[in-house]
């Protein structure tokens, strides 16, 4: 089963210990069925299925769907799963590891899902002093500053943090934030971080997907 590959390895990848991870998701076939959910009991996963008729789906999800369907490479439909499957292994690289995102601000899922937040900032703010000092007169508002990302966001309500991990991503002095990286069971980076249109991507969550 597919899900059910992609939810395993994903755990395994990146260490996630029992009742920490919340999987949010709609009901449909493969996160309803019962093998799946045998699966995230044994993992330790808590799984949280929208209710009928409530549009609760999770909002990085829809905002990274949006960026594939809307990549230029992106085909109006796949003659078989070995040309979806090719695609994937090169969107999913580019979307973790170079495409700048709004809602992260333009940092990439990398650079914040492995703690490089402050050292990225460091030299952003290097380069924007330059510009300043070089032309004072084009910034009307002053000395520009990089913006950090928001310290923590979460699909329906906060919750503290309670991995060491999740604490560490939770402190904006240690230059963190809990997000998650974009993936197909074939790429080298599981899960994902908000999207590429500021609105879809500021939509709020926190919880793995």
């Amino acid at each position: 089963m597919l899900a059910g590959r992609l939810i395993e390895e994903t755990c395994a990848r990146h260490d996630v210990r029992p009742e920490v991870l919340t999987l949010h998701s709609d009901r449909g076939s493969p996160m309803t069925s019962k093998c799946t959910a045998q699966l995230l009991a044994d993992l330790g996963v808590t799984q949280s299925l929208s209710r009928p008729q409530v549009s609760d789906d999770n909002p990085f999800s829809e905002a990274q769907f949006k960026t594939l369907k809307y990549h230029p490479g992106f085909p109006k439909r796949f003659d078989d799963n070995p040309t979806a499957q090719r695609f994937c292994r090169s969107f999913f690289p580019w979307y973790n590891h170079d495409h700048r995102h709004g809602g992260l601000e333009m940092l990439t899922p990398a650079d914040v899902h492995h703690g490089r937040i402050d050292a990225v900032l460091a030299r952003k703010q290097a380069a924007l002093d330059a510009a300043f000092e070089a032309h004072p007169e084009r910034f009307v508002n002053g000395r520009p500053l990089a913006r950090r990302p928001p310290a923590a966001v979460y699909i329906n309500r906060p919750q503290p943090p309670t991995h060491p991990v999740a604490e560490q991503a939770a402190s904006a002095t240690a230059g963190g934030q809990g997000t998650s990286l974009a993936t197909t069971s074939e790429a080298s980076l599981p899960l994902r971080a908000p999207g590429d249109e500021r609105d879809d991507a500021r939509a709020g969550a926190g919880e793995a997907h």
